[in-house]
């Protein structure tokens, strides 16, 4: 075969196409073409809102794990945040509610001391403030424990008062507190008067029965001029109460055709089941001058007969 009519070209597995550099250049130019006439004429926006328009089932599937994440986690920390808010706003509801309780009984005692001091005003016995401490563990007795004893100089038998009237008597010191039988207890008793008659008569505690906490006027006669509603405040004869405090008011009048004694039923005037702040007197007998010495009689005088 002559050399002539040999092909010399190369077979296609080893023919090569345009280089690299042409088809990076081309690419590039093609590129820029590109980006240039998608920022002045938006040819390629069609096509961007197409493909966008097809991919966003797509977008949404493989945002909804990312999304389930973050609002369990916002979830979780709003959830939190509101049980912290809610127990400090209950800790200071209950806050608020103490303090307005507070208040509330503070003005009450501002009320009842204003009074008391009122009171103190009226009565020239020599007294000072005491406060009550407890009830007396003895459940058949109407007694008190008040802060202040003998360090303090207080007398057994010492008047004792709250703002708005008597409230018992003190029966036993100690060192620094004091007991005080209250008037409705079964063995005190106190002489009263009358203010709108002015007759005397004395008054017994009684705890008992229906008519427990109150007081009882014992020994009246059936006709005695007694009346619901009359005053009764300590008539001063006993040489331990100052005259003119308030002790009771009578509720109830009993008269009987079988009895010769009226049963008459008052309510105390002091407030026997809440006094917290008292005054506490010294008894009028203290205050009495003594009585002055009995003079020994001049001996008489011996004569002699002459």
């Amino acid at each position: 075969m002559p050399l002539g009519t040999l092909d010399r070209t190369p077979p296609p597995f080893f023919r090569q196409g345009p280089t690299a550099l042409s088809k990076l250049m081309v690419c590039s130019a093609l590129a820029l073409f590109l980006m240039v006439a998608d920022a002045r004429f938006k040819i390629t926006q069609p096509l961007r809102a197409a493909v966008g328009t097809v991919l966003y089932p797509v977008q949404w599937l493989a945002l909804r794990p990312v999304l389930l994440v973050r609002n369990g986690g916002e979830y979780l920390e709003s959830l939190q945040a509101a049980q912290a808010a809610e127990a400090t706003a209950r800790a200071r509801l209950a806050q608020q509610a103490l303090r307005a309780s507070q208040v509330e009984l503070l003005a009450q005692e501002n009320i009842r001391l204003r009074k008391l001091l009122d009171l103190r005003g009226r009565v020239t016995t020599p007294a000072q403030a005491a406060e009550v401490l407890y009830d007396a563990a003895d459940p058949y007795t109407r007694k008190v424990i008040i802060d202040k004893g003998l360090a303090q100089g207080v007398e057994a038998g010492s008047p004792v008062i709250d703002e708005v009237g008597v409230l018992g008597q003190v029966t036993r010191v100690h060192p620094l507190i004091s007991e005080v039988t209250l008037v409705i207890d079964r063995d005190h008793a106190i002489p009263v008067l009358n203010t709108r008659t002015g007759a005397r008569s004395v008054a017994y505690g009684d705890p008992t029965g229906a008519h427990g906490g109150s007081l009882e006027l014992r020994f009246m006669a059936g006709n005695a001029d007694v009346q619901a509603g009359d005053i009764l405040t300590t008539s001063g004869v006993d040489g331990v109460y100052p005259p003119g405090l308030p002790v009771a008011k009578v509720e109830r009048v009993e008269r009987r055709a079988d009895s010769a004694f009226a049963r008459i039923y008052c309510s105390p005037q002091a407030l026997v089941d809440g006094a917290r702040h008292v005054m506490v007197l010294q008894p009028v007998s203290g205050q009495l001058l003594p009585r002055p010495a009995a003079e020994d009689p001049a001996p008489a005088k011996k004569g002699g007969r002459r």
